[in-house]
């Protein structure tokens, strides 16, 4: 008896640890390329051991054509889709699905060579979520209640054009700045009023979000044009420094990656890639190559290596690994299509072109899959996000699934 008694409290205290542990080692997802921006969650107890039906789907929801990923924050998902030349940003429940509240406003739908719709991710902070449009509509809205806080167009604001594709980086907040990958340079406005803070010239954005850096002690983003990457001062919006990326059709849309006093950059139509080394002045080439393309699908970082998609939509399409300090590929797997991926800790999570997740371990000397099941129909190329436990997924056709890969 005094055993089984002692074995309750014991019990309940491991139950107590477990569910604690659950809890610390969960995150939100809260921007574009999740909390860090790097596209990997610290997140590593997800379930591997998948059922042979595939891991449980805890909801699905249509929110509409287009391209934005989710993005998740304090039980709430957020995403954006377009019906009938209409987007519409959704606030859904992030364990049920349910709609919590939605705004519409008129926007082109915009499929130039595809389905169209918004391309840019929504992005929460604190108590407010900001969305950009493909046209410019800049919106901050209360994330509990769905309220405007304010909007505007920003491109009629700045008097910049739309690129072809429409505007596709997603909103990055840096102090009491809100910066968008609009004009050549950017654009920054206060994040809690809109003001305009800074603008740049009238010529074609990149698609990319820019990036943040620092560089003795002066704060920086590196921003995609249509031929350029440029530094820029965050402060005063003055370039500090641009490189020469011309890219068929200005698409420079994957998400350069900083890693120590480097950073590489993509490009799809044949453009390639490079490391670059950023000094005092213009950065230095390490390396350039052709045989690695990320056309709209950013790579991830893991240990020194690259893992992501190589080649263009209309073309070959393979998965590969490659040794960020050299360029050399490592291997390189077929069947993913034009897909998307995120990481766990060394854990990969691959939303493949059909609709297809698949886990995967990031190891630079073979493609080490670990588990795969389809959780969508239709094209998918939108990068998947991971928040709690829980992977959110969605089609172009505006299909939004929630797996559940807790333990």
């Amino acid at each position: 008896m005094k055993s089984s008694s002692l074995a309750r409290p014991l019990c309940s205290s491991l139950v107590f640890l477990a569910v604690l542990w659950s809890e610390i080692s969960a995150e939100d997802w809260p921007c574009w390329r999740g909390p860090n921006r790097n596209g990997i969650s610290t997140e590593t107890e997800l379930l591997v051991d998948w059922p042979a039906a595939g891991p449980p789907i805890l909801w699905k929801e249509n929110v509409g054509t287009g391209f934005a990923s989710v993005v998740i924050s304090a039980g709430r998902a957020f995403t954006i889709g377009n019906r009938d030349n209409t987007d519409t940003v959704y606030c859904l429940d992030a364990d049920t699905g349910e709609v919590r509240w939605k705004h519409s406003y008129e926007s082109p739908l915009n499929d130039k060579f595809f389905e169209g719709g918004p391309t840019s991710t929504p992005t929460v902070d604190g108590d407010v979520v900001y969305t950009l449009s493909q046209a410019g509509d800049l919106f901050c809205f209360d994330v509990a209640s769905g309220e405007v806080r304010w909007s505007k167009n920003i491109a009629e604001e700045t008097q910049v054009r739309v690129p072809g594709w429409g505007f596709g980086g997603s909103p990055v907040v840096h102090g009491d700045m809100l910066l968008l990958a609009v004009g050549e340079t950017g654009t920054a406005v206060d994040k809690r009023t809109g003001e305009l803070l800074w603008s740049s010239a009238d010529k074609d954005a990149g698609y990319a979000t820019p990036l943040l850096l620092q560089r003795q002690d002066k704060w920086l983003a590196l921003i995609a044009s249509g031929g350029f990457y440029h530094a820029i001062d965050l402060a005063t919006g003055q370039e500090q420094w641009r490189y020469r990326w011309l890219t068929r059709f200005g698409c420079n849309a994957a998400d350069p990656i900083l890693s120590g006093d480097t950073v590489f950059i993509s490009s799809g139509y044949n453009r390639g890639s490079a490391l670059l080394r950023l000094t005092d002045g213009d950065p230095e080439e390490i390396w350039k190559s052709k045989e690695y393309q990320n056309q709209f699908s950013s790579s991830i970082l893991i240990d020194g290596y690259l893992y992501g998609i190589d080649g263009d939509t209309t073309g070959e399409r393979r998965f590969k690994c490659v040794e960020l300090a050299t360029g050399n590929i490592q291997w390189s797997e077929e069947g993913l299509g034009s897909g998307a991926l995120i990481a766990a800790g060394r854990r990969l999570i691959i939303l493949s072109e059909a609709g297809e997740l698949v886990l995967a371990d990031a190891s630079p000397t073979e493609f080490k899959q670990l588990a795969k099941a389809s959780v969508l129909t239709g094209k998918c190329w939108t990068a998947p996000a991971l928040a709690n436990g829980r992977v959110y997924c969605r089609s172009a056709d505006g299909d939004v699934v929630c797996v559940d890969l807790r333990k």
